[in-house]
This record gives structure tokens, sequence and C-alpha cells, in this order.
């Protein structure tokens, strides 16, 4: 392996182990769905139905998984930047594991909030986790919006496959064994595959980004130069207005979409819609989200990613719109789809605007520095929709409100320009 690595850095053959790290981060990705981030909706109505638990509670899970996220996530940050994902990765996926076996034996509310702060704290919940996307982020400059677009792959996918299997395994064995059953799976794919695979960054097995030659090497035939580019200390990024606009711009949407995404799936049930059905809109949701990430992806090169994620952020304003007024199962999938293409678009715009604005050397400590704070308030958005479906019988002012914070983001992160180090 080692010695295939380092012919791929001197230009004559076209293998860049970078694509090895992105499969493994688009495998991560595909089995994080079922690991209680996209699927964890379908569980609400059994799970509270059976042990009496308000939809609020639901919402305070989600948010408890946030809460311990961000309180970890500098310190996730700066071991990424200094020793990478190799054993933090493994660590997640059997912490995250456990927490899943635990979700079976619940009886109460406070025992769901409590295995989800376990889930948090590995920083492990969901596909803009860090120990899943600052990898990438690491191994590619030029390339770094096809390789971010690759690794979007695997949420489709992971969604095509575990969304309806999570169904299918309530249906058949409960919502007790499927806890189970996910969690064996999870583990079983993602601890190998991380511990054999993955590396840091190319300079640590003798490459550089994207497979390039450095400046100082000869020129093979058809290889290209290494691509240099700026890179920021996080207490250089911490001084610059861009940051913190990018930290409101990401809080508002995290916030917003709080509101919606968790407890959309129940309010489609709690309107007669068949729970298979909108199983598979979810997973329908998941795929829109993977292909509006490949597409941004690819696109990158040719429209600055402020003016994609503003796009992105109006996807989900108005697919919000469509969810507050879907009725009938044809609307309702065309919210889910519209949804997942503006999730896809924020998903591709947190993973890489930081590297893109920053740089990639420090790039682990400043969004372990902005995670926190997005977290946290858009882990309000679960708990207080919630609240207001418990009081009001409807989700509906909650959501009219995450509707008007998608639209000031669109308009916050088109005005949002990359910083300039003098």
């Amino acid at each position: 392996m080692m010695q295939l690595m380092k012919r791929a850095g001197n230009g004559r053959e076209p293998y860049f182990y970078g694509w090895v790290i992105v499969a493994v981060m688009a495998a991560t990705g595909a089995v994080s769905m079922g690991m209680g981030s996209l699927n964890f909706g379908l569980f609400i109505k059994p799970m509270g139905d059976e042990l009496g638990i308000g939809r609020a509670a639901f919402g305070w899970a989600q948010t408890a998984r946030q809460g311990a996220s961000s309180a970890t996530s500098p310190l996730i940050g700066w071991l990424l930047d200094r020793y990478g994902s190799r054993v933090m990765l493994p660590v997640a996926a059997l912490a995250t594991g456990c927490a899943l076996i635990g979700l079976a034996y619940v009886t109460s509310a406070w025992h769901l909030v409590v295995l989800f702060v376990v889930m948090g704290l590995v920083g492990m919940s969901g596909p803009g986790a860090l120990v899943t996307t600052v990898p990438v982020l690491k191994w590619f400059v030029r390339n770094r919006g096809k390789a971010v677009a690759f690794v979007g792959l695997g949420i489709p996918i992971g969604a095509l496959l575990f969304i309806p299997l999570t169904q299918v395994l309530i249906n058949e064995i409960g919502w007790r064994g499927a806890w189970i059953v996910l969690a064996i799976i999870g583990i079983v794919v993602i601890v190998p595959l991380a511990a054999i695979f993955v590396r840091r960054q190319p300079e640590d097995v003798g490459l550089v980004p994207d497979g390039d030659l450095p400046e100082d090497s000869a020129d093979g035939e058809g290889s290209r130069r290494l691509v240099e580019e700026v890179s920021w200390t996080v207490r250089e990024a911490v001084r610059t207005t861009t940051l913190w606009r990018l930290v409101i711009v990401f809080s508002m949407v995290q916030l917003a979409t709080g509101t919606v995404a968790l407890h959309r799936i129940a309010a489609f049930m709690d309107r007669g819609m068949d729970p298979t059905l909108i199983s598979f809109a979810t997973a329908f949701d998941a795929v829109a989200a993977g292909g509006s990430t490949f597409l941004f992806g690819m696109l990158v090169r040719w429209i600055p990613a402020r003016f994609l994620g503003g796009f992105g952020f109006s996807m989900l304003a108005g697919a919000s719109v469509l969810t507050i007024y879907a009725t009938n199962l044809p609307i309702m999938f065309v919210s889910m789809w519209i949804f997942g293409m503006g999730i896809g678009g924020m998903m591709f715009l947190n993973n890489f605007i930081w590297a893109d604005y920053f740089g990639r050397g420090s790039v682990g400590g400043i969004r372990g520095l902005a995670n926190p704070i997005n977290l946290v308030v858009g882990g309000i958005g679960a708990p207080a929709a919630g609240y207001v479906r418990d009081w009001t019988g409807s989700y509906d002012p909650a959501w009219w409100v995450g509707v008007g914070l998608m639209s000031g983001a669109a308009l916050l992160i088109v005005l949002t320009r990359a910083p300039r180090k003098e």
C-alpha cells in the first residue's frame, strides 16, 4: 500500500490515495444514515406511543446530542489537525453503536437523552461530523469540491438502504430490535474501514494534496504542479468578521432546520399518511440531499460557494412552506425532495467553505471553534417545535419562524465574501 501511495505522488500514476479516504468517508456517511441520524424520525411515533413520551422529549434528545458535540468539538477539531481520525473514527463508531444498543432498553425520556449525549460526545452525529469531513479537506485543494461531492454520494446510498430497512425492522421485530441490528451493522462496517485505510493528511505518507508535484520536483509527463493555498491559524481566523458571519449563517439555518427536519415525519403520520410511504419519502429526501451535494461540488469551480449556499437555503425555506401545507402524498414527496436538495446545499457549504476561506492547515480547529455555537443554537429548534406542538397541537408557528430564518441566512451568506490575508 505504501509503495502504491509513493508512486501516486510522482505524477506518473493516475492513482492518488486521497480517493481512498473519500471512499471510506462516503461509506461511513452511508452507514451513519442508519445510526440515529436521518432515520431517528421513524422511531418517534412507535417509541413515543409505547413509552408515553411527548414529542418535546425527542427534540431534547436531538438537542442533547448537539450540545454534547458542541462541548467536545474544539478538542476533536484540534485532535484531528494533530492526529487525524484513524483512531478517533473507530472509537466514535463503537461508542455510537453501544448507545444505539442502549436505546433498545430505554424506559423513560431521560434514558433517551443520556444516550444521545453519548453519541454527541464522540462527534459522530451525521454527515457533517468533524471526524468524517475534516480528513477529506486535508487531502485536497484543487479537487476539494469534487472530493466533497463524492463523499456526499454516501448519503443517498445510505438513505436508500437504511431508511426503508429501518421501517422494515420496526415493522418486523419492533423498534427495540431495530436499534440493535442497526448498531451492529454500523460497528462492523465503520471500525475496520477506518482503522485500516484512514491517514491524517498526504504529507504524512510522502504525498501532497491532489496527488500533485511539489514545486522542486521534476515534471513528469501529464503531471500537475502543487496548488498552494493560504492557511489561517485559529487565532487569525477569529479576528475576521467573515468567520463570525459564517457562524451566524449556519446557526440560523441549523436552528431553522431543527424545527422541521425531525418533526415533519411524525407530523405526516399525524395527518394519516402511511408510515412506510413516509419512510420512502425520507429516503428520497436523502437521495436529493446527496445529489445536491454532488451537483454543488461539481459547480463550485464556476459558481462561488456563497451563491450556491444562498440557493440551497432558499430551497429549504420553500420546502418548509410546502411542509406546512402538505396534506397529501404528492405534496409531501415534493416537500421532501426540495428540502433534501436544500439540506444537500447546506451540507456541502458547511463541509467546503471553511477550508475554502481559511485553508486546510487549521481547518479542524477552526471548525471545532465554530461548531459549538452552531450546534447549541441549532439544538434549540427541535425541542422548541416539540413544545409548540404539545401546547398548540400544531407545528406551524415554529415552522413559519424557521422559514424566516432560512430566508435571512440565504441573503447573509450571499453577502459574505472570503477574507483576505495580508
